[in-house]
């Protein structure tokens, strides 16, 4: 029962970090968009800048995020292969969440 528990909390976790990547991909766009209509606009060159560096730091997020992924995706398959025997609604939702992030987020070993 330890290992389905581990299981399901390593599914939440793989599930958690797509949600925060494509969290973090919808900000870049947004804080891109204010960026250019603030250079559009003229606007002071302080608070440009200061947007810019708030762009940036959303653009640091992105491979943080993708670093996190890989290393909870190659944790929850090694949790799978230790529980190839079992069965369940667990073990088939973790594989189809191991599926879903390797369709969305290829991986080096995928």
């Amino acid at each position: 029962m330890e290992a389905i528990r581990n299981l399901k909390i390593k599914t939440s976790t793989c599930k958690r970090i797509v949600k925060e990547l494509h969290s973090y991909e919808k900000e870049v766009e947004r804080e891109a968009a204010k960026t250019a209509a603030m250079k559009d606009n003229g606007a002071d060159p302080y608070d440009l800048k200061q947007q810019e560096n708030v762009l940036g730091e959303s653009r640091m997020m992105i491979p943080d995020c993708h670093k996190r992924l890989e290393a909870a995706l190659a944790d929850l398959k090694s949790t799978l292969a230790e529980l190839e025997e079992t069965t369940g609604p667990e073990v088939e939702d973790a594989k189809k969440t191991v599926a879903d992030v390797e369709k969305q987020f290829p991986t080096e070993d995928a």
